[in-house]
């Protein structure tokens, strides 16, 4: 949906998971073979994968000030279930966090949020504020206000609806 450049680091992972479900046609890439294996997931997998997407979406609602598009399971809840462990690399002594159980996108997703609040860019990620899409995009505006995925579809669209009202 959105013609903007990935989100950096591993805030793209959690970008791409939140994208899999496009909420204006109802497709969902969790639902095919492909979507699930670009995860590393299995079939029985794809409904904690849901859960986690969708608490992700409400997450990233809340970064652009948006209530949470339906009910869905606190993004803190799921994350205290996934094991990390601190890395520290013998060479340079660069340290860093992994998942501690063989990398299932929980634990993943989980290592991403701790490095992106630790780098600052966190609240940067959000989902867009157009009721039928919620996608999710990183805001690279100076002010951090972005409200848009995309200024030419969600932007255009919201602006018109304001007009038309007037």
């Amino acid at each position: 949906m959105s013609e903007r450049s990935a989100a950096p680091g591993g805030l793209a992972l959690v970008e791409s998971l939140v994208n899999t479900l496009d909420l204006e046609s109802g497709a969902d890439a969790l639902d095919t073979a492909d979507g699930l294996t670009r995860f590393g997931l299995t079939e029985e997998e794809a409904a904690d994968a849901r859960e986690l997407r969708e608490a992700l979406r409400a997450a990233l609602l809340a970064h652009a000030g948006h209530p949470p598009h339906r009910a869905a399971t606190p993004l803190g809840e799921l994350l205290a279930a996934a094991p990390l462990v601190v890395t520290v690399d013998a060479g340079d002594g660069s340290a860093g966090l992994a998942p501690a159980d063989g990398a299932p996108l929980l634990s993943r997703v989980a290592a991403a949020v701790a490095e992106a609040l630790v780098a600052g860019t966190w609240l940067r990620l959000k989902a867009c504020e157009a009721a039928d899409c919620h996608w999710a995009y990183y805001d690279r505006s100076p002010a951090g206000r972005g409200r848009w995925c995309s200024m030419q579809v969600c932007g255009a669209r919201a602006k018109m609806r304001r007009y038309r009202a007037r």
